[in-house]
């Protein structure tokens, strides 16, 4: 339930800290809230008035679902007052208060309008995985702020649940707001072989069926890319218990198919979910099965 998310606890200190000041840094752990929270309790700010919020996200696939989410919660249909913008697809309105966008759409955005006249907050994301498209996004967004917008600042606001607040304090000359987030226990245990690359994908299914057989509830499997997850689905199709449903999840599904894989599997029903590492996997209730990206180890977590 939303009203139990510990970002509502810093929620108060976040709004002053943009009302008096037009820079902040949160350090929120995972789980915390940050991403789904955050922009829409600064929807009624006095500071916002027509203008827009713009959140970056680093990943195509987290961009759509934060979006889609974000949208859920106001009750309205992706468009409207929320929507998103990345490569060669995306959804907006002249109602949209919040856009999400990857870092290439900011950076042109910044590039083709450098004071952003429109926008009154950036939102950066997940700061900890920092690329050079986002460095430069965030080095145009401190040159728009320098040149073009000196009547009317344009605010920053960085979030992360893990960042280097000593520069970044020095950067934006403000001290972070920390959340803690909530922790669960979980188990550990490792199948740590020295596999052929050819080996992976049969010993991946071997180890969901021996974690659907050991476990209750629905599997995660993250696995280096879009080929092994096909090798892998090959070898599962028609061999997992019944009430049992096979998705894959990566960047290029559409938004609805990214929908049906992170819903919550249907009463009676549990779901073994093939997903790239780069999937950004949130309200389902899962037991992760993972190959490393080398693929040299093999992990079952549960």
């Amino acid at each position: 339930m939303t009203f139990a998310l510990p970002i509502y606890s810093i929620i108060p200190d976040l709004k002053l800290q943009l009302a008096q000041h037009n820079e902040a840094i949160l350090e929120a752990a995972p789980g915390a809230g940050k991403t789904t929270a955050v922009p829409l309790a600064l929807l009624d700010e006095a500071w916002l008035g027509q203008r827009k919020i713009i959140m970056l996200e680093p990943r195509r696939l987290a961009a759509k679902s934060a979006a889609k989410r974000l949208a859920d919660q106001l009750g309205e249909p992706l468009g409207h007052r929320v929507g998103y913008q990345i490569r060669q697809e995306g959804k907006q309105s002249a109602h949209t208060q919040i856009l999400v966008v990857t870092e290439g759409i900011l950076t042109r955005m910044l590039q083709d309008d450098p004071s952003l006249d429109e926008v009154a907050l950036i939102i950066f994301d997940e700061f900890h995985e920092r690329n050079l498209h986002s460095d430069l996004a965030f080095a145009l967004s401190l040159q728009a702020r320098l040149l073009f917008r000196d009547d009317d600042p344009l605010k920053l606001l960085v979030m992360s649940a893990t960042l280097d607040s000593e520069r970044l304090t020095e950067l934006l000359q403000c001290d972070p707001i920390i959340c803690e987030g909530r922790q669960f226990p979980i188990s550990m245990r490792y199948s740590n072989l020295s596999l052929k690359q050819q080996d992976i994908p049969q010993h991946v299914a071997k180890l969901v069926h021996q974690a659907l057989q050991e476990d209750n509830g629905s599997i995660l499997v993250f696995l280096p890319g879009q080929r092994e997850i096909r090798a892998v689905q090959s070898m599962l199709d028609g061999t997992l218990p019944a009430q049992t449903e096979l998705l894959s999840l990566f960047g290029d599904l559409s938004l609805s198919e990214q929908e049906n894989v992170i819903a919550p599997a249907h009463a009676g029903y549990r779901k073994v979910v093939l997903a790239t590492s780069n999937a950004q996997v949130a309200q389902a209730d899962y037991k992760p099965v993972s190959a490393t990206a080398g693929g040299r180890q093999i992990s079952n977590t549960v």
